[in-house]
């Protein structure tokens, strides 16, 4: 085993110019995390001198058999934390062989809104709270808690330290320094309400790089967690009952928002938003009608509301 970890750590730099690039795609459920590798010449720092490359879309649900390939086109580098050196993380979205974005591409449409001289001026900012529950492998039950059982009520749990209250720190650490070395704008994490449940936070940042970054956030902690042998898990509700559930919450604001006159603006952002609450949530993911039910510090999923924090 010293051996296998010898090669894993070895430093390419001190015997050649090529590193390791890793190609990370979002796979057709529109939530699981895909990626391979290859060797490229030299460093490279800007993500339009990387090639293109390609994949099997019938294996991840995004293309029909008899015509499965489809096109990986780069649109943001990271430093890779686990092959180190000049090695990189690539995050990219999926076209045809036609150039045409495939139909779980959302991000060829948000980098279209994003890049508009309008919503650029405004310099949005985002900041995702990411909620995730830890489970253990085999049975598929949270980190920390008795196996077919319950561990006492919630309370004791959030921002804790213990054994018997904080289950999983390490991975959460090392996801935590994982990414900042990648060059992620991650800005904090906590132990949440559940038992096995923890939150990263990523931003503020702006357009479309929060979302670049949120992804490649939830990759490193996927291969994290798969390294620790431990199952990550996003579902809204992971565990039925008197249980906390996991989302993305997500902080917004424009310049217009942050400057003087700002508060006006965002009341109207707010009662726009109130105009589409429906197809809102229909676009937020499946399963949220088990985490939104107005308990559980949710609101119910057919209502929108907003309150005034001082």
């Amino acid at each position: 085993m010293a051996l296998l970890n010898d090669l894993v750590n070895l430093n390419l730099s001190d015997t050649t110019e090529k590193i390791i690039a890793e190609y990370i795609w979002i796979g057709g459920s529109g939530m699981d995390i895909r990626s391979k590798a290859r060797t490229l010449p030299g460093p490279v720092t800007d993500p339009s001198k990387l090639p293109k490359w390609n994949y099997d879309g019938s294996s991840t649900g995004q293309a029909p058999g008899e015509d499965s390939e489809v096109i990986l086109y780069p649109q943001a580098i990271f430093k890779d934390p686990f092959r180190r050196g000049n090695n990189i993380l690539v995050m990219c979205d999926c076209y045809t062989p036609a150039g045409e974005p495939i139909p779980t591409n959302k991000r060829y449409n948000a980098a279209k809104i994003f890049s508009h001289p309008d919503v650029a001026a405004e310099v949005p900012w985002y900041g995702i709270e990411q909620e995730y529950t830890l489970l253990q492998k085999d049975v598929k039950w949270p980190l920390g808690w008795p196996i077919g059982g319950y561990p006492g009520p919630q309370g004791p749990y959030y921002c804790s330290t213990g054994a018997d209250k904080s289950f999983g720190r390490d991975i959460v650490d090392a996801h935590y320094k994982a990414c900042l070395y990648a060059g992620i704008n991650i800005s904090g994490i906590n132990g949440e309400v559940m038992p096995g449940q923890w939150e990263f936070q990523v931003g503020p940042a702006v357009g479309i790089s929060a979302g670049d970054e949120v992804w490649v956030a939830r990759y490193i902690l996927e291969r994290i967690t798969e390294i620790a042998g431990v199952v990550l898990s996003f579902d809204p509700k992971p565990i039925q009952g008197d249980w906390n559930g996991a989302g993305a919450h997500t902080n917004y604001s424009t310049k217009s928002m942050r400057e003087d006159g700002g508060f006006e603006i965002i009341k109207k952002a707010i009662e726009k938003l109130g105009l589409r609450h429906k197809e809102h949530i229909a676009a937020y993911g499946e399963g949220n009608e088990r985490r939104l039910t107005g308990r559980h510090e949710t609101a119910d999923i057919n209502t929108f509301k907003w309150v005034l924090n001082s």
